[in-house]
């Protein structure tokens, strides 16, 4: 047999094995689905219904990158996901040919003033320089893109001394004094896996002037990695301060005191989606995660949704008292507004005892970086916007708005939202998933799965491999200090000097007609119907 004729025997083989592999895999595959009962549309469509199954499974990766306008997918539109990524990654916010914001909706605006503060009127310290990386795209083609990384001294954006925000500072020994108003809000090592957690801590602590709240999963070696300003949440199933049994230790709690890095603490009552308490899949409790939790390794974790050592407004400022006592460190406690009268029972007995927290965290309804339940995640609990004004109102009421600082967190994830958040009455602002898109996350959303592909909410060590510390934590740094620059910008067109002097007059609400509401109004008007319905 010569050549060609090997070579046509071959290419007909060849061309054999392309007809025969499809078909038999096709019959193999109409087989199967006919035989099957899960699905009526494959036994009544075999193989055709792969196709239905197959589109519906990458349909969300479809419209987010395909089909959805700029401002429609949800929880976060491809635009607030760009705007997070440009100030991280680039250090840029600026926009071109204008705002693509719907402004035919209603919603929030900033007052500008006729006369805007100038740079040097601006009570800012930029005496300090912060170290960093930001990339600078050199050339963006049809199919190619280059762009490198280079070090920059910039701005911190640090509050001056007189402008700090203190917590604590009239009720304990070591009050924490804050010099930025954006922090990150809680999110434990567990949810997250350890480099993400190191990012974090380490971009955080290149930042400065801000605070990294370690969630309820306790204060792993992770978060100190970076030395930022601490803030330890201690969650009902008490990780990092109980015993092996599962009661408070406060031999545990005055260890995690002592750390220099850890300035305050804080109790979750509650959590934006997940009012029902912490939950982690098994799969993600590691040896190393037990360890620090002191729970059983591979066991799948579901916190109560409320503390045993406290049932009552009473004992929990008598709990709350005892871990100042100890500690010598600010305490205070993360709700979720919902139950007005409970929530003016609370503050009206702060003002009867004297007692109460140093900070009160409220957590908007909107809140997600938890994973929990659709009807909880979707129905209970105010949105943060509404929330505010409500819980800075009745602290008001009963005279001890000064006594208590109010820490705000809910999508707050641009400058704009957040003066928007302070003029409503907060006097901090916490951030998760915006930090958690700043390490890399492409909003999957499959958080709860121990899958994510950028290796950020998993503690998987191949899918962790992608995430890189030493790139992603001048990320970090980037976007928190271009928050802070953002908020002096929006600052100085209010005609304030500081963002920590945003006020309710500074912002006005649109409604869908167009007609302005200032928030003075909206408030009033809903005192009136609160003393209506106690009449």
């Amino acid at each position: 047999m010569n050549l060609t004729s090997v070579l046509i025997t071959a290419l007909i083989v060849f061309i054999l094995l392309l007809i025969v592999i499809p078909i038999g895999f096709f019959i193999y595959i109409y087989i199967k689905d006919d035989r099957q009962k899960q699905h009526a549309i494959l036994r009544n469509f075999p193989v055709i219904g792969k196709v239905r199954y197959f589109t519906e499974h990458i349909g969300p990766e479809l419209r987010q990158y395909l089909f959805e306008g700029d401002n429609e997918a949800k929880p976060f539109s491809r635009k607030e996901y760009q705007d997070i990524v440009k100030a991280g990654k680039y250090k840029e916010r600026l926009v071109g040919f204008g705002s693509k914001r719907n402004f035919t909706e209603d919603g929030f605006y900033i007052r500008n003033t006729l006369f805007p503060k100038q740079r040097e009127e601006m009570k800012v310290d930029n005496t300090e320089k912060i170290k960093t990386r930001v990339y600078k795209v050199d050339s963006d083609n049809l199919f190619t893109r280059k762009e490198h990384s280079e070090e920059r001294l910039i701005d911190p954006f640090y509050l001056r001394d007189e402008d700090a925000v203190i917590l604590g500072e009239n009720t304990c020994r070591h009050p924490f004094k804050v010099r930025g108003l954006v922090g990150q809000s809680g999110m434990s090592f567990g949810a997250l896996g350890e480099r993400a957690i190191t990012a974090l801590s380490k971009g955080l602590g290149l930042a400065g002037g801000t605070w990294m709240n370690t969630g309820e999963g306790g204060l792993s070696e992770y978060h100190l990695e970076g030395h930022p300003d601490i803030i330890m949440q201690i969650g009902p199933d008490l990780f990092g301060v109980r015993k092996p049994s599962g009661e408070f230790s406060w031999e545990a709690f005055k260890k995690k005191s002592e750390i220099e890095n850890v300035r305050a603490f804080e109790l979750k009552l509650a959590q934006g989606a997940k009012t029902r308490g912490g939950h982690v899949e098994g799969e993600k409790v590691t040896e190393k995660i037990a360890a620090i939790r002191l729970v059983e390794p591979g066991k799948t974790i579901n916190s109560p949704n409320r503390f045993y050592e406290f049932d009552d407004v009473p004992t929990m400022f008598d709990f709350i008292e005892q871990l100042r006592s100890v500690g010598g460190k600010p305490v205070g406690i993360k709700i979720v507004v919902g139950d007005l009268d409970a929530l003016e029972n609370m503050i009206s007995y702060m003002r009867e005892s004297g007692k109460g927290p140093d900070f009160i965290t409220v957590d908007g309804g909107e809140g997600g970086t938890g994973a929990t339940f659709q009807e909880l995640a979707d129905t209970v609990g105010l949105p943060i916007m509404s929330a505010l004004p409500v819980l800075d109102e009745m602290l008001k009421k009963y005279g001890v708005r000064d006594r208590v600082k109010v820490i705000a967190s809910g999508k707050l994830i641009t400058p704009d939202k957040i003066a928007i958040a302070l003029a409503l009455g907060a006097d901090l602002v916490n951030i998760a998933r915006g930090f958690m898109i700043s390490v890399g996350c492409i909003m999957a959303q499959v958080c709860h799965n121990n899958t994510c592909p950028v290796g950020v909410a998993t503690t998987d060590e191949k899918l962790q491999d992608g995430l890189v510390i030493e790139e992603k934590y001048y990320r970090v740094c980037n976007y928190v200090v271009s928050l802070r620059e953002g908020l002096y910008n929006l600052a100085a067109a209010a005609g304030i000097d500081s963002p920590t002097k945003f006020e309710r007059k500074h912002v006005v609400y649109k409604d869908e007609l167009g007609r302005l509401v200032p928030l003075e109004d909206i408030i009033m008007a809903a005192e009136r119907a609160q003393r209506k319905k106690e009449a």
